[in-house]
């Protein structure tokens, strides 16, 4: 018969035997591995930013390890400032994205959101025009009747102007366009677009603005191209003006 390995790890062996995960696939579990996969739940958001981690005894009944290597663990963790761990109330995520929409909120000016607009809102038409059915063109008008019934009233307009133009990236049918619209109306509730709201939103330039909606939808209803591609333009860049008048 032949011997066993010395150096081999004994299958009973806690510090290396395979354990099940969270996800029920088979997992290593030296302590740089079981490191390595917490890291990633905590990247990928499975472990949100202020939420305690499972007490050490569950950590290591999940990974098939002792205490000693997920108190390793979250040493390690510790050390990379994914988390911190409080005496006597346990180990709590203090990671959280470094680039979130708050932050690039706060960065970005309404000159340079202005400018994305520009950038990516023709081709918002142009898919809106080509893909559009009859409920999504009846939402984008309900949106223009939202600004159209603001009274004059600042706040209120831009709650349907964002309303109006969040259709039409739904007009588009394009998931990533919406998506990224959507990142672009999170940039226009900042506190600096309510300053500049107060300065820009004056009632005539609601009535004006309230103008170019009403002929940049009829465009779209009626699958002009070419006279909804110059509308937005002459849109947004007449936005980009008077935000430099306004600054």
């Amino acid at each position: 018969m032949k011997a066993a390995d010395s150096n081999h790890p004994s299958a009973s062996d806690p510090e290396t035997e395979p354990a099940h995960g969270r996800s029920g696939n088979r997992v290593g579990v030296t302590t740089s591995n079981v490191a390595a996969q917490l890291r990633r739940r905590i990247l990928e958001g499975d472990y949100a930013f202020e939420e305690r981690l499972p007490a050490e005894r569950n950590l290591a009944t999940e990974f098939g390890v002792s205490r000693g290597t997920i108190r390793s663990v979250l040493q390690i963790l510790e050390q990379q400032h994914l988390v911190a761990r409080q005496i006597g109330s346990g180990t709590y995520v203090t990671h959280r994205e470094t680039t979130n929409q708050q932050e690039i909120s706060s960065i970005t000016s309404p000159l340079e959101m202005n400018e994305v607009r520009i950038a990516i809102e023709p081709q918002m038409v142009r898919l809106a025009i080509a893909n559009a059915s009859a409920r999504e063109l009846d939402e984008l008008r309900d949106a223009l009747r939202q600004c159209e019934d603001c009274g004059g009233d600042p706040e209120k307009f831009a709650r349907g102007d964002a309303a109006f133009h969040m259709a039409l990236a739904h007009c588009s049918r394009n998931k990533l366009m919406y998506w990224l619209y959507e990142r672009i109306s999170e940039v226009r509730r900042h506190s600096q677009w309510r300053t500049m709201k107060a300065k820009l939103l004056t009632a005539e330039r609601i009535d004006f603005y309230n103008s170019q909606h009403r002929r940049l939808y009829e465009a779209i209803a009626a699958r002009d191209t070419a006279s909804a591609i110059k509308l937005i333009k002459d849109h947004l860049y007449g936005v980009h003006d008077d935000l430099l008048e306004t600054d």
